[in-house]
């Protein structure tokens, strides 16, 4: 080498003393000279160190691959009507995802979010944003976190999370020193849902909405933007129209639901996943969200050098209901067009429900909320299991099964004369064509229902309390008296949980039971205290029409996959009709209460309470009930009904309730069950092919 050979000569020069002017090297110039030849040396080494006696490991480090299941979400089962129709279904659309490689940085993703926000806008209903994800993508920026900790004046020795949890309390702190732009809000959307994500999971940024400009310019950019894709999103839309919302429930459309994400997060959902919010869809989310489907991944360094298919993901199980939706239209549309006949002016709403006596399957379930302060209505049909109402007489029958099953009246003798109930300390409590005692008359128990007498089922409860009541004598019942009538009540499903296969029920409103409510056990017995649900009428008054099974209600009629094609495929299961109690009372004993149900609507008294319903046909017996109540200071009632057609071989039972009202004598509830019965012959099931008895 030249460059050693010239440091050769001029060293052999110097010792000879032989120097010559031309060849004296400036002493700067040596210097350097030295300084260059000790890094060559030092860069020789190294290169020895790298390559020889560590280039293996080296090698096989860049070479190094990484294998790892990427996970993708698949559509989401339907719900389907019992005649086939989609109640619930999903609707595609073109979507904006991103999939977190497994060494990705925070640093990258806050670029990777800032690219992506040049093409898209992303609203809260894609991604919701919290004062949290406004913070972190502020911070994102390192420039604002380099500011905030220097005002903080933190000592060096200060960890990088401790640093950032100090900049996160001072942002919580001052929030009028920064703020974010909508644009930058849009970015920070972005970032949320990117840092979100697990690794190697595939998470929506914008599922909906995602314009044709926005896919053109996603595209272009897509290798600038590395796990951008453009892919598909479902979402939910409703054929038979939104109202079922209310029945069926919703999804959530931005991740987890906040109140549930812990519990959700540990049976192994991702944050960003969409899951049933209420009612069929969350109670059912296990059956209806399917299987994810799973892509063996394989990295080396950072790029992805190939993609298989492992398991191809499931779609969701599909949901066959019970309810017919043409028929559950109609109910819902005979209580809107009857309802402000009732006088409203106080009423919270109106509600239906319609079952099969003999297995419990759940034809319609209608209602409507109203908002007592603006009078605007919402359809409300899960209202029917979850709102508590003073029914009042339509309970009657369950307390002339109470008697007899008591042994206090038989079917051969249960004669007792109606009067009006004075006893000491105490209002006078009357039937309604009674409150003066001048229409006093004998009464057998069918008659008692047909003209719906108070008197005659007070005087039950005194008898079942060791009580012969005489005129102004003491009121000498128990406290006791209020369990054994509701456990006469509870047999029925009056009064508990039916177990519908809906979440959210209610077991119904018990008024208090001390010694000093005593006088209320009367008012108990025929409907003018507790509170039930309507489910748990038509529940009371399937039992009485099947003679005497209370059958577990339900909605859910199948679980079915789905065929190639989309369509319902194989039935996965079948909901079974479910008897929860056996009533312990004989034959004899139903047939003298239906023969009074039958008589309400049949009977020839001049008090006959549903003679409107006489002349259907089918026939319809049944038992009317109104409550006296009292709604925001005004005086009300509920009126009520609950019966079964045909008379001789029930098939189907309807119940409903319009609690709150001002007009109890314009017959609402008889005009809407009229009218129910008739839509369920008409599109539910043929009336010729059944009696007419």
């Amino acid at each position: 080498m030249k460059f050693f050979d010239r440091i050769t000569n001029y060293f052999s020069s110097n010792k000879g003393k032989h120097k010559n002017a031309q060849s004296i090297i400036p002493s700067r110039l040596n210097l350097l000279l030295w300084i260059v030849g000790i890094l060559l040396l030092m860069l020789a080494g190294r290169l020895f160190y790298l390559q020889i006696l560590h280039g293996s490991s080296y090698k096989a480090e860049v070479k190094r691959s990484d294998t790892t299941i990427q996970t993708n979400n698949v559509q989401r089962g339907m719900i389907y009507d019992s005649r086939g129709k989609v109640i619930v279904g999903n609707q595609t659309h073109q979507a904006i995802t991103y999939t977190k490689s497994s060494n990705v940085t925070t640093d990258q993703l806050y670029k990777i979010a800032n690219r992506l926000g040049r093409y898209i806008t992303v609203s809260n209903s894609d991604t919701r944003l919290t004062d949290r994800n406004e913070e972190d993508y502020y911070l994102a920026d390192k420039s604002n976190l380099k500011q905030i900790t220097k005002k903080l004046n933190l000592s060096k020795d200060t960890s990088d999370d401790k640093k950032y949890d100090a900049a996160l309390k001072y942002l919580k702190n001052h929030p009028d020193e920064w703020h974010l732009s909508s644009h930058e809000k849009s970015n920070a959307r972005i970032y949320a849902a990117m840092t979100g994500a697990y690794s190697l999971s595939t998470t929506y940024i914008k599922k909906s909405g995602v314009t044709s400009k926005e896919l053109a310019r996603v595209g272009e950019h897509l290798n600038q933007m590395p796990g951008v894709k453009i892919g598909t999103a479902w979402t939910r839309n409703y054929p038979q129209g939104k109202d079922f919302q209310s029945l069926t429930g919703t999804v959530s459309s931005s991740g987890l639901p906040a109140d549930q994400i812990n519990s959700l997060l540990s049976q192994g959902y991702s944050r960003s996943d969409n899951v049933g919010q209420s009612y069929l869809e969350k109670m059912f989310q296990g059956t209806l969200v399917g299987s994810k489907s799973q892509t063996q991944v394989t990295t080396s360094g950072s790029k992805v050098t190939n993609e298989t298919v492992k398991y191809p993901g499931k779609k969701g199980d599909n949901l066959v209901l019970t309810i017919n939706a043409k028929f559950q239209k109609r109910v819902q549309q005979i209580l809107e067009q009857n309802y402000s006949s009732a006088g409203i002016s106080y009423s919270p709403g109106v509600y239906a429900v319609v079952m099969n006596p003999h297995t419990g399957a759940i034809y319609a379930m209608a209602g409507i909320d109203r908002n007592q302060k603006t009078g605007k209505q919402t359809p409300d049909q899960i209202g029917a299991i979850n709102h508590p109402i003073t029914m009042g007489s339509v309970v009657k029958g369950a307390t002339i099964m109470g008697g007899l099953m008591s042994g206090v009246i038989t079917p051969s003798n249960n004669t007792l004369t109606d009067q009006p109930i004075k006893v000491a300390g105490t209002s006078t409590k009357a039937s309604w064509f009674n409150k003066t005692g001048s229409a006093n008359m004998a009464l057998n128990a069918p008659t008692a229902l047909e003209v719906s007498s108070n008197s005659y089922m007070m005087q039950l409860i005194m008898k079942e309390g060791g009580m012969n009541y005489k005129p102004g004598a003491q009121l000498t019942l128990k406290p006791s008296i209020f369990a054994k009538e509701r456990q006469y009540f509870n047999m029925f499903g009056l009064g508990q949980k039916t177990g519908i296969d809906l979440p959210g029920e209610t077991a119904g409103y018990n008024g208090p039971s001390s010694q000093k409510h005593i006088g209320s056990a009367l008012d108990l017995a025929y409907g003018n205290y507790d509170g039930y649900t309507v489910i748990q009428l038509a529940q009371y008054m399937s039992t009485i029409a099947n003679g005497g099974n209370r059958m577990r209600p339900y909605i859910v009629k199948e679980i079915r996959g789905s065929k190639s094609n989309g369509k319902l495929g194989r039935v996965e299961s079948t909901t079974q009709p479910q008897v929860q109690f056996t009533i312990p009372a004989s034959k004899e004993d139903f047939d003298l209460v239906r023969q009074g149900l039958y008589q309400v609507t049949h009977g020839t008294s001049s008090y006959v309470t549903a003679k409107s319903l006489g002349s259907a046909k089918p026939s319809i017996s049944g038992k009317t009930g109104t409550a006296e109540t009292v709604t925001n200071g005004h005086q009300t009632s509920t009126i009520s009904f609950a019966g079964y057609s045909p008379s001789k071989n029930p098939q189907v039972v309807v119940a409903l309730a319009i609690p709150g009202v001002t007009n109890e004598n314009g017959g609402a509830n008889l005009n809407m069950a009229k009218q129910i019965f008739s839509a369920y012959w008409k599109i539910v099931q043929d009336s010729k092919s059944t009696s007419n008895n």
